[in-house]
């Protein structure tokens, strides 16, 4: 897995205060994407495990309420398996704090994954540029979904994050 940075203390990609990683590669590309430079699975810096104590260490603190995994996309081919194992060692090491994921990809296409047991929350679905809407809350644009996680694999129905 590639990266291309590691937000601390953001509060814009998730309830509270949060660490970001954000990831390279993406096949989705979007049309007026905030982030192209992430599409390139080749591109940013190998994550390794300086990394990995660089997030620990932000999630140590009391006030970091979790981490979100953004990109590029999480769930593209190359990154999938690091961040499903960077999820669940999370999730173990720090229960209580929340795990969220932006992805193109649609809960119906990725609800059976793995990495779906250590999400907190899920934001789904390309960005669409014709549906932008600059006052919506942890999303770009208005098809995106907010899904709180554990709530939909309860119900077996898609419930969304209030």
């Amino acid at each position: 897995m590639r990266y291309h940075n590691i937000t601390k203390d953001d509060m814009l990609n998730g309830d509270g205060l949060r660490v970001v990683l954000w990831v390279a590669g993406c096949d989705h590309c979007c049309p007026e994407c905030q982030n192209p430079v992430t599409w390139d699975p080749n591109g940013g810096l190998p994550f390794t495990d300086a990394e990995r104590t660089e997030i620990f260490a932000e999630l140590d603190k009391d006030y970091i309420s979790g981490i979100t995994f953004s990109g590029g996309d999480p769930l593209h081919p190359a990154n999938i398996t690091e961040v499903t194992a960077l999820a669940k060692e999370i999730k173990k090491k720090y229960p209580d704090k929340t795990i969220w994921l932006y992805t193109g990809f649609l809960w119906e296409e990725i609800c059976r994954e793995k990495i779906t047991e250590y999400l907190d929350v899920c934001v789904d679905g390309e960005f669409e540029a014709d549906k932008k809407e600059l006052s919506l809350r942890w999303k770009g644009s208005s098809n995106q979904r907010v899904i709180d996680v554990p709530e939909t694999l309860r119900q077996g129905k898609i419930v969304l994050h209030q």
